[in-house]
């Protein structure tokens, strides 16, 4: 048998997760259950992905980008 416990919420956080109830009488810890099972990811970012983030992220930094109507143009789309 689990026990229960209570924790000290703000009155903001509890409006948020009023706002994230599917139903109005869905319980509170339903909803950080949720929350919670939803929050940890199933497939982690591989070690490649990483990489090609961080190259494209140094590329932005780089200025190396394009504007969407650039390629929309290169592309024939305009």
């Amino acid at each position: 048998m689990s026990g229960i416990t209570s924790i000290r919420i703000s009155t903001g956080l509890r409006n948020k997760l009023s706002a994230l109830k599917v139903h109005p009488k869905e319980s509170y810890e339903d909803v950080i259950k949720r929350l919670v099972e939803n929050y940890a990811d199933a497939e982690p970012l591989s070690d490649a992905t990483i990489r090609a983030i961080e190259e494209s992220l140094a590329d932005i930094k780089a200025g190396r980008v394009s504007s969407l109507q650039d390629v929309a143009e290169e592309l024939g789309l305009n």
